[in-house]
């Protein structure tokens, strides 16, 4: 388990690492603008998603997602397996200062990003509760 200043510590890694991908990604967009780069997909069983277009698919239909929603399940989605402690979620969701808000935003915002992304009762649940923790993408 992390302490605080470790937690803290491996958000600003991870979040340094995405922000390079990303202006890796932007600064190449704006020399080779006429070129077709490559979007950002994540594929998983039924579900799509694509970046650029913040884009959202479980069993070919479209699911319309507030901002919030589409970048937890990006987060989680992108790390597969990785564990996210409530705190890292919210550096890298929200970006600010989390002691103004709560666990429960978290939790509400995973609780209806569940209930759109299960379309079907047999469709499987993507994002895993860690009790006490926090939340992974299975």
């Amino acid at each position: 388990m992390l302490n605080e200043k470790q937690q803290k510590e491996l958000a600003q890694y991870l979040l340094e690492d995405i922000v390079s991908t990303v202006d890796a990604g932007a600064n190449s967009a704006k020399h080779n603008w006429q070129q077709d780069s490559p979007l950002t997909e994540i594929r998983e069983g039924d579900l799509y998603l694509c970046l650029e277009q913040r884009l959202v698919k479980v069993r070919e239909q479209e699911i319309f997602l507030t901002a919030k929603e589409f970048d937890i399940l990006f987060l989680l989605a992108s790390n597969p397996k990785r564990v996210f402690t409530y705190a890292l979620i919210m550096d890298f969701v929200w970006n600010e200062d989390y002691t103004y808000y709560s666990r429960k935003a978290i939790t509400n915002h995973v609780s209806n990003l569940r209930k759109k992304l299960k379309i079907r009762p047999d469709d499987p649940s993507y994002i895993k509760n860690v009790t006490g923790i926090g939340y992974k993408f299975a």
